[in-house]
C-alpha cells in the first residue's frame, strides 16, 4: 500500500494528507444554521467533507478522517464517517482511518476486521469502513498488533503505529528512558520495524509505519536515522506549530518516507485572512498549493 502512495506523492509532488476532523463549529454560519440534531449535523459535515474532497482531490495524494468528530454525533456520524471514507476513494485520495485502535489480542483482531480486513456474515463477505490505511497503538505490546499485521499482508494495507506523538505532553511517558538506555519512543519505534520487517516494498519502506509528529524535531531526526525502512505520517504541521523546516529530518535523502498531516489549517482556512473572500472548499484548496509549495521548499524534490 505504501508502494501506491508513494507512487502519488511522487507524481504530484506533495506528500500532504489533508484531515477531514470536521467539527460541526469549523462550517461556516450558513451550514451551521438551522441544524439541530446529530442527524442534521452529520447530514452538514458530510456535505462540507464532500465539497472539500471535490477541491483537492486532484492535488493531494491522501486524506485522513479522524473518528472521534464523528463518533460525538452518534450513529448519524458514524455513517457520515463512512460515507466520507467511501467517496474520497471514489475520487481517487488514499484514505488514512485515524482511530488508534487496539486492545488485546481477539479485540484487536475485531478492530482490524473493521478497517483493514474483512467480517464474513454465513459466508458472506464485507468491509465495514473502507480505508487503506489505520492508525493503531501499540502501546499494548505485540498481541494486540498482530491481528493488523496480518490483515495488511492479506489484503494490501497498511498501518500507522503511534510512536512520538505531537502534542505537547506526549514527553510525559514517551520521553522516559528505560534501564537499557533507550527512550521509550526509541524501543516502540524499534518494535515497529520488528513488526514491518517481512512486509517491505520496493521504495525501501514496510507496511507498518509510524506516527511521527511534526513538533519534535529532534526525536523525529533520531527516529529517521534509527527507523530507515519505517514509513511515518507527521501530524502537527500548521496549527499545532509544527513547519516544514522541522519535519523535513523525517524525509530521505530521496524526499520521500512520510506525508505530513494538516487538518484546522487546511479545512479551516476560509478563516484565515490571506485566504479572505473565499468559500471554505476554494480556501482548502489554496491551503493546499501552499502547504505543497512550503514543503516542497524544505524538502526538495521528491523522488
Amino acid at each position: 500500500m505504501f508502494d501506491k502512495l508513494i507512487k502519488k506523492i511522487i507524481e504530484l509532488q506533495n506528500p500532504t494528507c489533508i484531515g477531514l476532523d470536521t467539527d460541526f463549529n469549523y462550517l461556516p454560519e450558513d451550514m451551521r444554521s438551522g441544524a439541530e440534531t446529530p442527524e442534521t449535523a452529520a447530514e452538514q459535515i458530510l456535505k462540507f467533507n464532500k465539497a472539500i474532497i471535490d477541491k483537492v482531490c486532484d492535488i493531494v495524494p491522501a486524506v485522513k478522517v479522524q473518528v472521534a468528530y464523528y463518533e460525538m454525533y452518534g450513529t448519524a456520524g458514524i455513517a457520515a464517517f463512512e460515507e466520507t471514507l467511501k467517496y474520497a476513494r471514489e475520487k481517487g485520495l488514499f484514505v488514512i482511518a485515524d482511530c488508534k485502535r487496539n486492545d488485546i489480542g481477539s479485540t484487536a483482531n475485531c478492530y482490524s476486521k473493521a478497517y483493514l480486513g474483512v467480517t464474513a456474515v454465513n459466508g458472506n463477505e464485507f468491509t465495514a469502513f473502507p480505508a487503506d490505511m489505520l492508525t493503531i497503538n501499540g502501546y499494548l505490546g505485540s498481541d494486540g498488533i498482530k491481528p493488523f499485521v496480518e490483515d495488511i499482508k492479506a489484503h494490501d494495507k497498511a498501518v500507522f503505529a503511534l510512536v512520538k506523538t505531537s502534542n505537547p505532553s506526549s514527553g510525559e511517558f514517551q520521553n522516559l528512558k528505560l534501564e537499557n538506555g533507550k527512550f521509550i519512543y526509541e524501543q516502540m519505534g524499534d518494535l515497529v520495524a520488528e513488526w514491518g520487517k517481512d512486509a517491505i516494498g520496493e521504495y525501501g519502506y514496510s507496511e507498518v509505519g509510524a506516527v511521527v509528529g511534526a513538533t519534535h524535531a529532534e526525536e523525529a531526526e533520531r527516529l529517521r536515522k534509527r527507523l530507515p525502512h519505517v514509513f511515518f505520517l507527521i501530524p502537527g504541521y500548521g496549527a499545532q506549530g509544527g513547519s516544514a523546516e522541522m519535519l523535513k529530518v523525517c524525509f530521505d535523502k530521496r524526499g520521500l518516507g512520510g506525508i505530513v498531516n494538516s487538518s484546522r489549517g487546511l479545512i479551516c482556512a476560509y478563516k484565515n485572512a490571506a485566504y479572505k473572500g473565499m468559500n471554505f472548499a476554494d480556501a482548502a484548496r489554496a491551503a493546499c498549493i501552499d502547504m505543497q509549495k512550503d514543503l516542497v521548499k524544505a524538502i526538495g524534490k521528491m523522488g
